[in-house]
Parts: C-alpha cells; structure tokens; sequence
C-alpha cells in the first residue's frame, strides 16, 4: 500500500500530516511512503529526515495523487494555484483520503460532492468518536487543544487594553473580560489560558459537567437555561442540536455576557453537524468598540453569525478571526500531536497491508464521508437537505 503525503497549500498552513517519526513506522509496517519535498519544511522537519526514516521523496504534488493509495492530510483539499486544478481533480477512484474534511460546512458541500462522484473514499477526523479506543486517533482533540492556548493569545493581541488587573500612577485599570462559549477541549485551554493572563473569565455550554470543569478553572458561569435532558446526547458527554426555540432562549440568556466581553471565544461544536449560531450580528453590535471575537468553529460554519471563513476582519467595531487554521501556528506541537493521530487511526484501518472499512465499527461509522460514489456522512446530508 502506498501512502501520500502532499505539502499542506492553504495559506500560511505550516503542518504536515506525517513526521519523520511516523513515516518510520509505516516503514516498519510493510508500506510505501511518498513525501513531497518540503514538506515538513513548516513545521521545521527537513526533507533529510523523511529520507533517514524510509520515505521516497517526490518533487510534483500530482505524482503523489496519482500514485498514492492513500492520500493523508492536514486541511480538506483545497484549489492548487501552482497546478491550476483542485486536489480532488488529482485524485482517482478508489483512493483512501484521511484528513480533516469537514463536510457539514455549506463552504465543502461542492467539495464533498465532488469528491463521492470522482469515486474516493472519503474519512473525516473531525467525526472519531470520544471513546476511549479512538483517544488516540482523536485530532480533533488535539488540534482544539492548540487552537484554546493560540486562539486566545490571537485575542488577547487584538483587543485594545490589558488582560490583566494593572495598577499605574494614574489609578487602577480593570482587567478584560472575556466570555469562552462552549468548554470542551478547546474551550477548557481558553478558560485555562485568559486565567493565566490576569482576564476576568466567565463561560457557557449546554452540557452541565463541562460547565463544572470551566468553573474548577475558575470560570463564572453563565446559564445558558437550556435542560440536560435536551441537552446532552445519550452518550453523556456530546451537546444535542437544539431546536430553533431552544437556541433563540439561549440566545437571549448569553446575550449581556455577550455585550460586556472584551473577548468571546467560540467553540461550540456538535458532533459531525454546524456549528449552532450563537452571536447574532445584532448581539455583535452591542459589544464595545475594539473588541473582538475569536470563532475556532469557523471550520463547521461558526458560532458567530457574520465571522468570515477563513480571515480576519472588522465588522461594527469588532476583530472577528475567522482564520481557519489556527493549530497551524503552532506548528511545532501541532504537527507532532497531528501526525501520531492519524498514524494511529491509519494502523487501525490497516489490515496486511489493505484498509479495509467495517461500516458497523462505531470509528468508521463516524469519520466516513463517501464511498461507492455516494455521500454517507449524515451531518452533511442534513446540512444540504438530502
């Protein structure tokens, strides 16, 4: 079996899907390596590396495509400027892609149809479960971990005072408020990291113990009213879709959170779905002129209604960063957490050198988004109404 490891192309995207380290077990697993040069170069792993640990180094990106039985990657494949042709269009029948694919958000829906109608296999790391047999293959995890500590530093560095309590000559300045929505993996480091830097720190989420871990960080918590029981997922630890009313209430019961924070970092998520729309744009013309919002959800839509995919802007006085790649400057740690990830999701699928995809495991149920030229993934169907 053939792995392909194509350079990450979206803009200022530092990672790369395998290290030196893990090409030398795929190696030692009986399997074929391409690796584009330079790849590693972003992440600080030189090409000399890869060749030490067994990889064949490939100068053109669409060799790899064309030869590769599995194509692995950091980012869902993008349009390549250099080659004037999408990723996918490189891409043949048949062949595995393991990456973070995000198919519930409306900007891959072209993407992902695309990608069922060229026959690929399609999995999808933003869909392994948490459970305790997928800890290890859980990129998602490790990559909110990233996107907590850098995306609140990124807010910290936009707004227009200090985070912390600062007395000078002239009397005391107030330390920044900031509101972190939705205290998962992501959430928790964020509450952990404004902490650290002296901010006054309040938090929400739907699901009761995730509000009892932001407060043992010292978080104030803010009652979104929504009940357990039509909160948390049966398995006890996902948040549910809400109904349009349901978010509306909770809309209303965040709303003066929303209007005193310096920061809001959002990070809302349900499993394999969009993102729910938590900050409405009339809830952002109420914050404070030169504060800002940092949406980590941006990959499944958002949690802020007018966050722009992908960049960071200005809208009613308000920074929103809406950079997609976060983790990806962090590259260093990023990378390192990345790479074990999807190695170890790709040994788990790997059976005497042929992936072979049990429909009824509960992982492969949960990451697979095409196969046999259909779209299977259920948060993307929803989201396109089929």
């Amino acid at each position: 079996m053939i792995i392909g490891i194509p350079k990450e192309i979206m803009h200022e995207e530092a990672r790369v899907s395998a290290i030196p380290e893990t090409v030398k077990k795929m190696v030692n697993d009986g399997l074929t390596v391409l690796f584009e040069k330079g790849a590693g170069v972003g992440s600080f792993y030189p090409d000399e590396l890869y060749v030490e640990a067994g990889a064949q180094i490939v100068e053109d990106c669409e060799e790899i495509f064309q030869k590769a039985d599995v194509i692995l990657k950091v980012k869902e494949p993008q349009f390549n400027k250099a080659k004037n042709k999408h990723e996918i269009d490189m891409m043949h029948k048949g062949q595995y892609l393991i990456t973070f694919i995000h198919p519930a958000a409306p900007v891959n829906h072209e993407m992902v149809k695309n990608m069922a109608s060229k026959g690929i296999i399609g999995l999808t790391l933003d869909g392994i479960p948490r459970i305790s047999r997928a800890q290890s293959m859980d990129a998602l995890s490790s990559m909110s971990t990233c996107a907590g500590y850098k995306g609140m530093l990124m807010g910290a560095s936009d707004i227009a005072k200090f985070m912390p309590l600062i007395g000078t000559a002239v009397g005391m300045i107030k330390p920044a408020n900031v509101f972190v929505i939705g205290t998962g993996v992501a959430g928790l480091r964020a509450v952990a990291t404004a902490k650290s830097l002296g901010a006054q720190v309040y938090s929400c989420d739907i699901r009761p113990e995730a509000n009892e871990q932001a407060a043992s960080l010292g978080a104030k918590i803010v009652d979104t009213g929504v009940p357990k029981e039509i909160a948390v997922a049966p398995d006890g630890k996902h948040a549910m879709k809400l109904s349009p009313e349901w978010l509306a209430k909770e809309r209303a019961n965040i709303s003066e959170a929303v209007k005193n924070a310096d920061i809001i970092f959002c990070s809302a998520l349900l499993q394999g779905e969009m993102a729910p729309n938590l900050v409405t744009e009339d809830m952002v013309k109420t914050m404070r002129p030169g504060s800002c919002i940092v949406d980590i959800s941006i990959d499944q839509g958002g949690n802020c209604e007018i966050t722009s995919p992908g960049i960071k802007d200005v809208k009613h006085g308000v920074t929103l960063e809406g950079i997609k790649n976060i983790p990806g400057q962090l590259p260093t740690s990023s990378t390192w957490m990345f790479a074990n990830n999807i190695y170890n999701l790709l040994k788990y699928l790997n059976h005497g050198g042929k992936i072979e995809l049990d429909r009824n495991d509960e992982i492969v149920n949960g990451i697979l988004v095409t196969i046999d030229g259909e779209l299977v993934h259920k948060g993307a169907r929803n989201a396109m109404g089929l």
